[in-house]
């Protein structure tokens, strides 16, 4: 299977996939670590995809989003965004929005 139709796979059968350096057990940067913190503060079940075990992936999600840099974030589909984004729209409260919009559970205790 080619890296693309992995890719379009996982983000089209996950309701929240990141692409991430490491896991969401161990991350292996700072910023997977802040987007994996806010997702678990947040309650959300998502599938984390560690980019560090194939050059393949991490150059072909970066290809897909046209976005050069990891973690990054897809809810239903839609890139959402890189840690920076991520953590700047968990603070505005658009994260947690988004989220309900298009579905996806969140502790309704969870705020920024």
């Amino acid at each position: 299977m080619a890296i693309e139709q992995f890719i379009e796979n996982e983000i089209k059968g996950n309701d929240v996939v990141l692409f991430m350096k490491g896991t969401p057990q161990f991350p292996m940067c700072g910023f997977s670590g802040q987007v994996v913190q806010i997702l678990d503060h947040l309650g959300v079940t998502y599938k984390g995809l560690n980019v560090l075990e194939s050059d393949d992936l991490r150059e072909g999600i970066k290809a897909r989003s046209n976005w050069p840099t990891i973690p990054q974030l897809y809810v239903k589909g839609e890139f959402v965004g890189g840690c920076d984004i991520i953590r700047e729209m968990f603070q505005a409260g658009e994260l947690q929005d988004l989220l309900k919009k298009k579905g996806v559970p969140v502790n309704e205790s969870a705020t920024a």
